[in-house]
């Protein structure tokens, strides 16, 4: 089947808007999984007072709210994402660290509706190999950045690497519930390569490229909060999963919990572990 890349940007938006409830419900999973990349990508950016910064595929918009504590109290974050349902997640949690020099704008990242050179600093997390078409993505952060001005990002390494997606997607691919990824399509793990990172942000015209690695952990109190967790957060995995029929439904929950196993401590916890490419780079 050939890609259609506007159904997939649809698809894409709809989801997000379906998931966000979800996301604001287990931000704070999110937040201690996604601490040490934002740390990373802020440092990385080495950001000053007065610069403007640009988050893309923001979600909740965490690492541009960290951004913005660096750049005020002149400088300020504009925290985008197709989705206004995330956008209003990250407004509220903006109001609650009581931010003043952050605003939000629905924005594709594919077509930045910002002028030519206008910001510092870019910065989006797992966003890039999710989009339809990542070089026009790259190639528009590169667009609105100033001479000199910086970007990081972080996307997935390859799923083998990620046990907390690979064991529920084997799970649902040997029952016949989801497909095998395409070759060069968008989805979590389509840029989990050094090199493809690297030999992308040369293509679109960046400088002074640094591609590395981060182990990370997701940790859940019981495979009951990762269950639940998961559904929340992966919108092809809750589909999938309440398809079926509720028998199904608690064989695949039994199945999970089995795969999950040698991640759970003697007093249910679990924890997985994970790996993301993290890369810096200047205009």
């Amino acid at each position: 089947m050939s890609f259609d890349p506007n159904a997939h940007r649809e698809a894409s938006r709809e989801n997000w808007e379906a998931a966000a409830a979800g996301w604001v419900r287990h931000q704070d999973v999110v937040r201690e999984l996604g601490a040490p990349v934002s740390h990373w990508m802020i440092e990385a950016l080495r950001l000053q007072p007065g610069e403007r910064v640009l988050e893309l595929a923001a979600g909740l918009g965490e690492p541009g709210m960290l951004a913005a504590e660096l750049v005020a109290p002149m400088g300020g974050v504009i925290i985008s994402d197709q989705s206004e349902a995330m956008l209003e997640g990250a407004r509220q949690r903006a109001l609650s660290l009581g931010l003043s020099n952050v605003e939000f704008q629905v924005l594709g990242a594919e077509w930045i509706d910002l002028p030519v050179a206008s910001v510092d600093a870019v910065l989006c997390r797992w966003g890039y190999m999710l989009m339809a078409d990542p070089v026009a993505a790259l190639a528009e952060s590169r667009r609105v950045l100033r001479p000199g001005g910086r970007l990081a990002l972080a996307v997935w390494d390859a799923i083998a690497h990620n046990p907390w997606a690979l064991l529920p997607a084997q799970e649902l691919r040997e029952r016949g519930l989801l497909p095998e990824p395409q070759e060069g399509q968008p989805g979590p793990f389509a840029l989990g390569d050094r090199g493809l990172v690297a030999e992308l942000l040369a293509q679109t015209g960046f400088a002074e490229l640094e591609v590395q690695s981060m182990e990370l952990w997701r940790r859940h109190p019981s495979f009951e909060d990762l269950w639940e967790t998961t559904l929340d957060l992966s919108r092809v995995f809750h589909d999938a999963v309440f398809a079926r029929p509720e028998p199904e439904i608690e064989q695949i929950k039994s199945a999970l919990a089995e795969r999950f196993a040698r991640y759970t401590d003697v007093e249910g916890a679990v924890a997985v572990p994970g790996r993301t490419l993290l890369a810096r780079a200047s205009a």
